[in-house]
């Protein structure tokens, strides 16, 4: 991995949780992922018991008979009714619009099926993802010539990310309203996640609410604690992993 940042102070109470504690519950799930059976079970169980006095919320990684589970950087998250949800465009664009999570499954919808690989060095082979392109709400927005990145804010209330405006244009990313073939939860960022194909997991922003077209792009949660901000799989973060897009 590239340079990173000292580890910042452990902080709880839905404030953002401390790298070291993030990055040794990553090695824990990544021993799950690789493990055998017997011993993924007795750490699923171990897990089961604490999970419930876990402030960090950190406990939700480590993987389950459908593959893996994600993680907060929040102690808590508010879980929004499918008639309260809303996700926002704005910024430098002719026509921002707040979409209820009905308009956004009422839109055009792209499927994926491809690895989802961690930047600690765990992966989830064939996972598929279905959502609206990213490149849709855009157009539909009428974004700026002065626009150049577009910036992405969680529900959460901590977690953020970037994109140059090129790289949102993908036709591999999305606003993920489906993962594994079913409606996306809570608990893996529903309803609505941010989701790009070919570039370490962080990027895909969990819980998604605001998409702010901006004129240069400013770094996400991790990138300010050392993180790539450009996160190509096997081309970033000093890892060499077979590409997943």
């Amino acid at each position: 991995m590239g340079h990173v940042n000292p580890d910042p102070p452990e902080e709880r109470d839905g404030r953002p949780v401390g790298r070291r504690i993030f990055l040794g519950t990553l090695g824990l799930g990544a021993l799950g992922v690789l493990g055998a059976p017997v011993l993924q079970r007795g750490m699923e169980g171990f897990l089961g018991e604490v999970a419930g006095k876990d402030p960090t919320g950190l406990t939700g990684l480590l993987p389950n008979g459908g593959g893996f589970r994600y993680y907060s950087v929040a102690a808590s998250v508010p879980r929004p009714s499918p008639a309260a949800y809303r996700l926002t465009v704005d910024g430098l664009v002719d026509r921002p619009h707040s979409y209820t999570l009905a308009e956004l499954r009422a839109l055009p919808r792209t499927r994926l099926v491809r690895d989802v690989q961690c930047v600690t060095g765990w992966r989830v082979p064939a996972t598929p993802f279905e959502g609206v392109r990213l490149s849709a709400l855009l157009d539909a927005a009428g974004v700026h010539r002065s626009a150049r990145a577009v910036r992405f804010t969680c529900f959460d209330g901590t977690y953020t990310e970037s994109l140059t405006l090129a790289q949102a244009r993908r036709p591999d990313v999305l606003a993920a309203l489906r993962m594994q073939d079913q409606d996306i939860g809570h608990d893996h960022g529903g309803p609505v996640r941010l989701y790009v194909a070919p570039m370490y997991f962080y990027k895909s922003a969990k819980w998604l609410s605001g998409i702010t077209v901006t004129d240069r792009v400013r770094p996400g949660y991790w990138e300010d604690l050392g993180y790539d901000v450009d996160a190509w799989v096997g081309r970033s973060n000093g890892r060499t992993d077979a590409p997943t897009g």
